[in-house]
């Protein structure tokens, strides 16, 4: 997956804030961390490319370990549970860790993922993208398995259009009732 990481985030955060509202004080800082989450696996390319130099795939590192994001889930959703701050702490941390777990599985359709590692030293993917291309992100682009990032790419659109939208409808209601109202009130100085 090259360019379906970050729009897959916007839709889970988007979608799973309906789910913790009550519970988050900010929707601003339960996207980042949904974003953030669906990122954050992929960090490992610098580690990957300045230190390790490219020796061993990325996909190897603990990072893409399903095992390290399930873990997360659970303490995030153990966190859920609490009250008060902790609340509000374990909604930000289960954003994070599902939305780098719903990483893993997206990387999963055209990437080796250990599924079962540290245990078991064997990758897992659904399909191969074969290396007919030069540069190699052609082949990427031009296999069957970018119209999916696509499709999540226009759904995120779709979804932040429809958010901005909404609000635009809102805030031209909000500009016409306080317009109406100014008038209301300018109506009723004339009166008097």
């Amino acid at each position: 997956m090259i360019i379906g990481h970050l729009p897959a985030g916007y839709v889970l955060s988007k979608l799973g804030y309906s789910r913790f509202r009550r519970h988050v004080g900010n929707y601003r800082t339960f996207m980042f961390w949904g974003l953030c989450g669906s990122l954050a696996p992929d960090l490992d390319m610098f580690y990957f490319h300045l230190v390790d130099h490219r020796h061993t795939h990325h996909h190897k590192y603990c990072s893409h370990y399903p095992v390290l994001w399930f873990a997360l889930i659970l303490v995030a959703a153990l966190l859920c549970l609490s009250r008060g701050r902790r609340e509000q702490l374990g909604a930000y941390a289960l954003v994070f860790a599902v939305a780098g777990f719903c990483h893993l599985i997206l990387d999963t359709i055209v990437g080796d993922i250990w599924w079962f590692a540290p245990f078991i030293d064997r990758p897992f993917a659904l399909a191969s993208v074969p290396a007919v291309y030069h540069p190699w992100w052609l082949n990427f682009i031009l296999h069957w398995s970018f119209m999916l990032e696509i499709t999540i790419v226009i759904w995120a659109a779709w979804l932040w259009r429809r958010a901005t939208g909404n609000e635009q409808v809102v805030g031209r209601q909000g500009l016409a009732g306080e317009a109406s109202k100014k008038g209301s009130l300018s109506s009723g100085k004339q009166r008097k």
